[in-house]
């Protein structure tokens, strides 16, 4: 099994390589004494172009939690490729900071980071792929219900970047995955070409649909906001639109699915209503605990 270098899209990753990191981020979860001096003299750049919560404060906490030091920087620091080039913020990281976590706009951003520091980078959420937060999913899901290979999860909504990356981890693993959008709405085709050919070498079953009854039966249905942040759409026509597709009491019942994933923050009363999000259902709460397990996966073994 090889090292990870850096963690841009879970397409990086093969099966052992992304077992080993929900197996560690088990044991991180479970025995951080542990792992309290895991990131002793290591500072990582937490480098923000987009808000955040959950992100910000799962990576800053859980960095402490190893033994590290992280810096936060966002835009009052001035844009990346307006103040200065992308690549003069990756090498100018790279000479105090031993690793560069980012959230932004472009997945082109990420791609120059790392180029131009030559240090890890960590894909914190780009336009195309949020992989901390499908390895956090991946982690819940198998501490629900075991092995990843007999779970069958259905994602109902935008094929957004969340979508995108539970399409990749679940080829990976040999986990079952519907993917419900409505019309025009569905994922990238070159990511949904991607996640199907590495489907064939798992066993991984890929559907799409654009029903939500293809999801009766599921282990769990997963949906996230229909806006995604920076989208420039009308909200009037898309509430129109993907009002089909909310996840309420009564389709959970009529579908008999017994969970229920959401990635936060969630839209009450329009993707989910808020007798799902509270619910005995929801998963939710358990995701985002894990988002900091799961990241402190990533960052033990890069500096393993």
């Amino acid at each position: 099994m090889s090292k990870l270098t850096q963690l841009l899209c879970l397409a990086e990753l093969d099966q052992a390589q992304l077992s080993a990191l929900l197996d560690s981020a088990l044991k991180i979860k479970h025995s951080p004494q542990d792992y309290r001096q895991a990131l002793q003299g290591r500072s990582i750049a937490l480098l923000f172009e987009k808000p955040s919560l959950r992100t910000r404060v799962s990576f800053d906490v859980g960095i402490n939690k190893l033994g590290g030091h992280s810096v936060y920087l966002d835009l009052q620091n001035g844009a990346m490729g307006v103040r200065e080039s992308v690549e003069d913020f990756g090498s100018n990281l790279a000479c105090w900071t031993d690793a560069i976590v980012a959230r932004v706009y472009s997945q082109k951003t990420l791609v120059q980071l790392a180029l131009s520091s030559k240090k890890p980078v960590i894909n914190a959420l780009s336009d195309l792929y949020h992989p901390c937060q499908a390895l956090a999913d991946l982690l819940t899901l198998k501490e629900q219900f075991g092995d990843l290979d007999k779970v069958h999860l259905a994602f109902v909504g935008d094929g957004n970047n969340v979508c995108h990356s539970l399409m990749l981890g679940a080829a990976i693993m040999g986990m079952d995955l519907t993917v419900i959008t409505p019309q025009g709405f569905g994922p990238d085709a070159h990511v949904l070409l991607k996640a199907q050919e590495m489907a064939k070498q798992s066993g991984a079953k890929l559907t799409l649909s654009q029903h939500v009854s293809s999801a009766a039966g599921v282990d769990a249905i997963y949906t996230d906001t229909w806006l995604s942040m920076g989208t420039r759409a009308d909200p009037a026509l898309i509430e129109q639109l993907f009002a089909p597709y909310q996840i309420n009491t009564a389709v959970m019942q009529r579908l008999a699915v017994k969970h229920f994933m959401h990635c936060l923050p969630a839209h009450r009363g329009q993707e989910v209503t808020s007798e799902v999000l509270d619910s005995e259902y929801s998963l939710a709460l358990q995701q985002a605990e894990n988002r900091m397990h799961a990241q402190n996966a990533v960052l033990v073994s890069l500096f393993s």
